[in-house]
């Protein structure tokens, strides 16, 4: 009897506890169903009566985009228009003249045209500056709007008119768009003749394959310990880092698993096959770039005590994003998990669910950290990017640097430079010589670069202050001998800061003559992050010291 009062309890429960579920998603059925009433009500009524024209395509994707906003910067609505955008996010294919395109002052101009593509075909060179497309004046077009004109289908002839310095008359070129696939792995090679090199810049559907291809030709060029560099990736598909961690990781290794709010979509993802490369030595190159994907290799080879990693703290992202079909040819791009790697930590840095009053979002919190441990029982921790082994400080640059970079004068001159000097000496040999320098100093001058430090800015306001409160008399002495000294001419700055301002003006010289794997190519021998892991790697009982927990 007391069985059957028992079980007829715990159906009533059961039944009770059912019914509560139901209610409640009763309730928010009904919440979401009232709420696309008013939206729908609201877009009519402002279509119908707002005081000018509208239009509604724009008006909803601006209200779809503010909405997304609000939740994190990585849920994203696609229109139909966009649909190139997101295969070249997936893919990393595109049709196109094959450019990078930027904005620079009131223009739009050719930044740099990719090796062999129909840009380069045709003629165009960085610097030159976009009036025109197909006889239609791009004036006071963005970026974005020329980007989406100079796209379309393969095959189909463009002409681009433009102006180019050194030219009077506006030029015209005719480039044929073509299929444009960005390559995963711009570059690899060998430091010397033990040491591959890879470069990996972003995870599209075939950087597995690219880098599988690498890591083979590198082991037959002789390569027996590696550099993976993922500096400034910021990630891309999960299934390819996943890949690229089974050529390292034991078969049915655990990679990575996600967990969101919708369970059936959790899921754990395993290496599958036997790794290609099992035992090399491997350090890998991270830095504040270096995102989602990039982290999930990363750390799960640093939680398998697998690979050095030398660098930076990474970026910080442990969401995992889904992109859905909707209606008439849109998607949209959701954040629909967080992932965990092997050592159970997430790293996701920002806490997106609990915005500050301001709508801003802060850091998670010290004491929501929490300490985890590799497969040797090293410490590592959640909540804030993946930590390196081997910390590498950034380098603080000169104002003056800052200002030659952020006003694009190395790229001006370079442009300018190349214009009278179609050819430099190859990319291993090529230095800025002194009368190269020179010129450089020359030019700065003859466009009248100026800037103010910022202890300039200081002293001046400290002046402007002692004046104010009528102190400035009796220190007059100290704050003009403080004047003085902090005064400076380009001359003088120019040669104070002459390594790291001739650094950058190499790195413009290589991606005008050589394209990106120049830039790359010149830059792998002069890297301090790669001289600190070739110097790591030649060192095999420190190598295996910091793997150790000794």
């Amino acid at each position: 009897m007391k069985t059957r009062k028992f079980l007829i309890v715990t159906f009533g429960l059961i039944l009770l506890s059912l019914g509560i579920i139901s209610l409640k998603s009763d309730d928010r059925n009904f919440e979401i169903s009232k709420q696309l009433n008013i939206y729908a009500t609201l877009f009519r009524d402002v279509n119908m009566f707002y005081v000018d024209e509208t239009n509604p395509g724009d008006l909803v994707t601006e209200s779809i985009n503010s909405m997304l906003k609000s939740l994190d910067p990585y849920t994203v609505y696609y229109p139909e228009s966009q649909m190139e955008d997101v295969k070249l996010m997936t893919t990393g294919e595109y049709a196109g003249i094959g450019s990078i395109i930027s904005q620079k002052g009131e223009n739009v101009i050719i930044r740099e045209p990719y090796k062999n593509s129909p840009a380069d075909k045709a003629g165009l060179l960085p610097g030159d500056i976009i009036l025109a497309i197909d006889g239609n004046s791009i004036k006071g077009k963005t970026t974005a709007d020329v980007s989406e004109i100079l796209k379309g289908q393969p095959g189909k002839e463009i002409v681009i008119k433009i102006r180019r310095e050194g030219d009077a008359k506006p030029l015209e070129k005719k480039a044929i768009r073509e299929k444009i696939q960005l390559p995963s792995v711009p570059y690899y090679g060998m430091t010397d003749h033990k040491i591959g090199y890879i470069y990996l810049n972003s995870f599209t559907d075939k950087a597995a394959a690219d880098v599988r291809k690498a890591i083979i030709e590198l082991k037959n060029q002789g390569a027996e310990s590696l550099i993976f560099d993922l500096r400034g990736n910021s990630g891309g598909l999960l299934d390819q880092a996943v890949e690229i961690c089974n050529f390292f990781l034991p078969k049915d290794s655990k990679i990575v698993d996600t967990r969101g709010k919708v369970k059936q979509w959790d899921k754990e993802y395993i290496a599958t096959k036997n790794p290609i490369v099992p035992d090399i030595p491997l350090v890998v190159l991270i830095d504040r770039g270096s995102a989602s994907a990039a982290e999930i290799v990363s750390g799960a080879l640093q939680d398998y005590d697998r690979a050095v990693l030398v660098g930076e703290r990474s970026f910080g992202k442990g969401l995992v994003q889904t992109v859905r079909d909707l209606a008439y040819n849109t998607k949209v791009k959701i954040t629909t998990a967080k992932y965990y790697i092997p050592s159970g930590r997430c790293i996701q840095a920002l806490d997106y669910s609990h915005r500050n009053p301001d709508g801003s979002v802060g850091k998670v919190p010290d004491s929501l950290i929490t300490e985890y441990a590799t497969k040797a029982g090293r410490k590592v921790y959640d909540g804030g990017g993946i930590t390196p082994d081997v910390k590498i400080e950034p380098k603080e640059f000169a104002r003056i640097t800052q200002e030659l970079v952020l006003r694009d004068i190395c790229f001006d001159f370079v442009n300018s430079y190349a214009i009278k000097n179609p050819a430099i000496a190859p990319i291993q040999n090529f230095v800025i010589t002194d009368d190269i320098y020179n010129q450089f100093i020359n030019y700065l001058k003859e466009k009248n670069f100026s800037y103010e430090t910022e202890s300039q800015q200081i002293l001046e306001k400290l002046i402007k202050t002692a004046k104010a409160e009528k102190f400035y008399d009796m220190a007059k002495s100290q704050l003009d001998s403080l004047q003085q000294d902090f005064t400076h001419s380009i001359d003088r700055d120019m040669q104070i800061f002459k390594d790291e301002i001739t650094s950058f003006l190499a790195e413009q010289f290589m991606q005008r003559y050589y394209y990106m794997e120049g830039v790359i190519e010149y830059k792998v021998s002069r890297d301090p992050e790669v001289k600190k892991a070739i110097e790591i790697l030649t060192d095999s009982e420190n190598y295996k010291k910091i793997l150790s927990n000794r």
